[in-house]
């Protein structure tokens, strides 16, 4: 990636053109400016990766240049530069979005360190972009990620099967994503602009699920008031999706048996034959092959359902789609509520990776959406908005009862293959990175640190001293 194209806005000359000096002699493309307004008209007419500006100006000030770039510009990163008694203006700087600060006086060594920080923040953001560039157009279809080998296969088979009229099985866990293959294969069909109804048949009990399916004639029942079309009528040359075939009863499973057959019913109470062409996609998360042996799924129904097998792998055995299906959701409902965040905290994908999501993707998509309902503007992701306990036990809160993460921790289970401890050191690792982070914006002053972290001075010594983190100042010095 080329180097960040960086704006410098500073009214005190030396120092202005010592940081394009330094910036230049190391790579960077960098444009300069002695006030905010020469400053914004560059950002305007410029794409601006980073913006270095001094939070003193004369006619506008940092914070308001801050504000305005990040309006404009949301994805440029702000470092912010301070005089030494303006520490706390710098620290609101960063949570209205600022990357981070420096005070001055400052060595022009400090000042690279921090940008050269950023440029990793920078290049690792259009690495992300290329990925899933590269995923959309090569390991996804119809919104369905993935570049696991086994998901993979399963997309070139769904986009096999779709251009056909074959019935499709659709095998796989509760939450795997099968009703999204159903859609694929439906919108990518030659029944496309038909019709694609779908049935729940766990939904409805057997009286209910026949009459749904086949419809019924006036007075076939109590309560049936009037004739009825079924969902086979008007599915006639689309797509019929039925979810759960494996709870349908042996009645049912008769009838539909010989609408595969024939393509033909009468409705529940009535003698007219009615003929349909459906194309019949089916999902289930049963072993139909143990039902068929255990006799209660019929064997020959089995087999003219099973002409195209499609099986869905379970989450925790695709881990390489975990942050990928992740960062998608997060951009999508971020979008949806007009939020912009920074992707995921390395304690937060840390945990993703390890959970084993037994709700797969749907308990994923349901964990990021609570996520950004709880994140803030300009931020990442922390682990606390992912489970949604304020009080997590990865900020030093008790274990939630309800929460899935702790549960895994909490039972002791190595939940198909994870091992709690993983849990508690990824805790560990989150919070080390995190207070050492604080501790180095403030220069090891704990009590600023204790202040921006919400903890007591001697809560942040024993944490320190438990994690092998090196605590700061001294009382002493910081007086």
């Amino acid at each position: 990636m080329k180097a960040p194209t960086t704006l410098i806005i500073d009214d005190e000359p030396l120092i202005r053109l010592s940081m394009v000096d330094a910036l230049k002699a190391v790579g960077y493309d960098v444009r300069a400016a002695a006030t905010g307004q020469e400053g914004l008209q560059i950002l305007n007419t410029n794409a601006i990766d980073m913006l270095i500006t001094d939070l003193r100006l004369p006619g506008m000030d940092g914070l308001e240049i801050l504000h305005l770039c990040k309006q404009r510009s949301p994805r440029t990163e702000v470092i912010m530069i301070t005089a030494h008694g303006s520490v706390d203006t710098a620290v609101e700087a960063m949570k209205r979005g600022a990357y981070d600060y420096v005070t001055k006086p400052f060595s022009m060594d400090e000042l690279l360190l921090i940008v050269d920080r950023v440029a990793r923040v920078l290049a690792l953001r259009q690495e992300n972009l290329l990925l899933r560039e590269e995923l959309e157009d090569k390991f996804s279809f119809q919104g369905i990620l993935g570049k696991n080998d086994r998901m993979r296969e399963v997309l070139e088979k769904i986009k096999l099967v779709a251009a056909t009229d074959s019935t499709v099985l659709i095998l796989g866990e509760s939450g795997t994503g099968k009703e999204l293959v159903a859609n694929a294969i439906h919108r990518n069909s030659p029944r496309r602009d038909e019709a694609l109804i779908k049935v729940s048949c766990a939904a409805l009990p057997e009286s209910l699920l026949e009459a749904e399916l086949f419809g019924h004639e006036k007075g076939a029942f109590t309560g049936a008031l009037r004739q009825k079309r079924g969902r086979f009528e008007l599915a006639h040359r689309g797509t019929l999706f039925l979810d759960e075939i494996g709870e349908i009863s042996p009645i049912v499973q008769v009838k539909l048996l010989r609408v595969l057959q024939e393509r033909q019913f009468e409705r529940v109470g009535g003698t007219e034959t009615i003929e349909v062409d459906v194309r019949l996609v089916c999902a289930t998360q049963k072993d139909l092959k143990k039902e068929v042996q255990q006799g209660r799924f019929r064997e020959d129904l089995f087999y003219r359902l099973n002409v195209v097998p499609v099986r869905l792998p379970p989450l925790r055995e695709r881990r390489e789609d975990i942050l990928v299906i992740a960062e998608h959701v997060l951009q999508t409902r971020a979008a949806r509520m007009n939020k912009t965040l920074k992707g995921f905290s390395h304690g937060a994908q840390e945990l993703l990776f390890r959970y084993s999501f037994p709700g797969n993707v749907r308990e994923l998509e349901n964990m990021v959406e609570r996520a950004v309902a709880l994140g803030r503007q300009q931020e990442e992701v922390q682990v606390w908005q992912l489970c949604g306990f304020s009080a997590c036990p990865y900020l030093g809160g008790a274990p939630q009862e309800a929460c899935g993460f702790c549960s895994e921790g909490l039972t002791g289970k190595r939940d198909r293959g994870e091992a709690s401890s993983s849990l508690a050191a990824a805790r560990d690792q989150f919070e080390r990175q995190f207070i050492q982070s604080v501790l180095g914006r403030v220069h090891g002053n704990r009590t600023e640190a204790s202040r921006i972290l919400g903890m007591s001075r001697k809560a942040l010594w024993e944490k320190c001293k438990r994690l092998g983190v090196s605590s700061g100042r001294t009382e002493h010095d910081e007086g």
